[in-house]
C-alpha cells in the first residue's frame, strides 16, 4: 500500500475532528468554507455559539507539533476568514463566536492524540 499523501492525512484529521467535535454536541455549519482571504476548516454550532476550528495534524513533534504550528500570521488569516464568512451568512452575525483549535498527533504507536483547545486565541 502506498503512503498516504499529507493532503489525504489531512484530509482524514478533518474528519476525526470533525466525529469528535459532532460526539461533544456541536453541529455542523460549513466545511472547508472558502473565502479571497482563506479557508476555515470547520465552522460549528455549540449552542448559539458559532465555532470556527482550525484543524491542525503533525505526522511529526519536532518542530513543535500541531499546536505550535498556528503563528500570529496564520490566527490573522482566520480572523479575517471568520469575518469574512459572518458577512456572507447573515443569519450568524450577531451570533458569540470563538476561535477552537483541534491539535492531532502522530504517536510511534500509530495511533493519534486529539487535543481540542477552545477559545484557542485567547490569552
Amino acid at each position: 500500500m502506498p503512503p498516504r499523501s499529507s493532503a489525504q492525512s489531512g484530509k482524514d484529521a478533518e474528519q476525526q475532528a470533525l466525529e469528535h467535535l459532532q460526539q461533544q454536541g456541536l453541529r455542523l455549519l460549513a466545511q472547508n468554507w472558502l473565502c479571497k482571504r482563506g479557508e476555515l476548516d470547520l465552522v460549528m454550532l455549540d449552542g448559539d455559539t458559532v465555532v470556527f476550528v482550525e484543524v491542525r495534524y503533525r505526522k511529526y513533534a519536532q518542530w513543535g507539533g500541531a499546536l505550535a504550528s498556528i503563528d500570529a500570521r496564520k490566527r490573522q488569516k482566520l480572523i479575517l476568514a471568520a469575518q469574512f464568512f459572518l458577512l456572507s451568512e447573515q443569519r450568524w452575525a450577531d451570533a458569540p463566536c470563538r476561535f477552537d483549535v483541534v491539535a492531532i498527533q502522530s504517536t510511534p504507536h500509530g495511533t493519534a492524540d486529539l487535543h481540542w483547545l477552545r477559545n484557542a486565541f485567547d490569552g
